[in-house]
């Protein structure tokens, strides 16, 4: 077979996938899915229909970090919710016994419409705009709903305060990848730790990186058909999905953000900020969260030891996509900057 990816041999995995996915039939074709910077993924073609595989990166990787065995099991988990998500086939060995060397998984291959510009230009007029971003909104309160306990995934996170834990494993991670100091970041890590609120007992699924390009949409219907790219999932505070998808709207609208910073959001149907957590709350009969502006900041902290992990792998050559990859590094002074100045003011506009 000629266009193989480096490293997925067809010859290895096409016998796998036919004694593995229920179904499957006739390797045909396996191809590169350039867009992401974490876990690597593919598309399959078979005589039996189209597949999407899922690995972890080649090389050396941060410790916790490409976990695609736990993408596997919550998406497995909420197949019977409210939550849309692909179905899930097969979750191969790593290392030596996966046909590949490492770590991946099948799943279904949805037809419908990715948004990559959060002002949805594709869209027709301002009430489609803003029945998909109520569709957004619709399904994080689901996903913040469900039971897990009852979904067998009571044990999927660690106890005590999420934000505790979250803040620990995000500065080790920052500080294992650091390439450069930054004074914003150092300032800002310092305030988390500082003001970090009191645990409220508050325990949910989170997705970890809830945001309009992680969602797939149906082809001709505002409707969310599979929320995808559960890498950093885990039992944690609903609050902090909240102020990761409403970072969004502080995140300047060029360069690699696509943010709705300095948007006329009105005049594009869009909601405030404000509007779309009051939709949120009222969704899931709760108050409006006190301590936004802590959630916000960890959100940019987040993101941004995040991204500084993604550079360090395109400087190391083990990012999907090395170039994108040097981008998104350099944007993390902007980001500590942004959390920064959300420490002293409220944007919620």
């Amino acid at each position: 077979m000629t266009n193989e990816p480096k490293g997925i041999s067809a010859d290895s995995i096409a016998p796998w996938l036919e004694k593995h996915v229920e179904g499957f039939e006739a390797f045909q074709a396996i191809e590169k899915i350039t867009a992401g910077q974490s876990n690597p993924t593919y598309r399959i073609d078979a005589k039996s229909g189209r597949y999407v595989l899922r690995a972890k990166p080649p090389g050396d990787l941060l410790k916790s970090a490409h976990q695609v065995d736990r993408e596997y099991r919550v998406i497995s988990a909420l197949t019977d919710t409210d939550v849309p998500v692909p179905k899930v086939y097969a979750l191969s060995p790593d290392g030596d016994e996966s046909p590949i060397g490492r770590q991946f998984y099948i799943m279904e291959f949805k037809e419908g419409r990715i948004f990559w510009d959060p002002l949805v230009p594709e869209t027709k007029s301002n009430e489609e705009r803003a029945a998909i971003y109520d569709a957004m909104n619709a399904t994080l309160a689901a996903l913040h709903s469900v039971d897990v306990e009852a979904v067998g995934l009571s044990d999927y996170g660690k106890p005590g305060s999420y934000f505790s834990r979250q803040f620990s494993r995000w500065t080790k991670q920052y500080r294992a990848s650091e390439t450069d100091t930054i004074e914003a970041m150092d300032r800002l890590i310092a305030w988390l730790d500082e003001n970090e609120p009191e645990d409220d007992g508050h325990v949910s699924l989170v997705h970890g990186d809830y945001r309009l390009d992680n969602m797939m949409f149906a082809p001709d219907r505002p409707q969310v058909i599979a929320l995808l790219d559960w890498e950093l999932s885990t039992l944690g505070h609903p609050f902090a999905d909240l102020a990761y998808q409403c970072m969004q709207w502080r995140l300047p609208h060029q360069g690699g953000f696509k943010g709705l910073g300095g948007i006329d959001r009105v005049s594009h149907g869009l909601p405030s900020e404000e509007d779309y957590v009051a939709r949120y709350c009222e969704r899931r009969g709760i108050a409006r969260p006190d301590n936004w502006n802590y959630y916000i900041a960890f959100s940019f902290f987040r993101l941004a030891a995040i991204l500084q992990g993604v550079y360090r792998r395109a400087l190391d050559g083990n990012a999907a996509n090395p170039e994108r990859g040097k981008q998104m590094g350099r944007a993390v002074p902007l980001l500590a900057q942004l959390a920064v100045q959300s420490l002293s003011e409220d944007a919620r506009s």
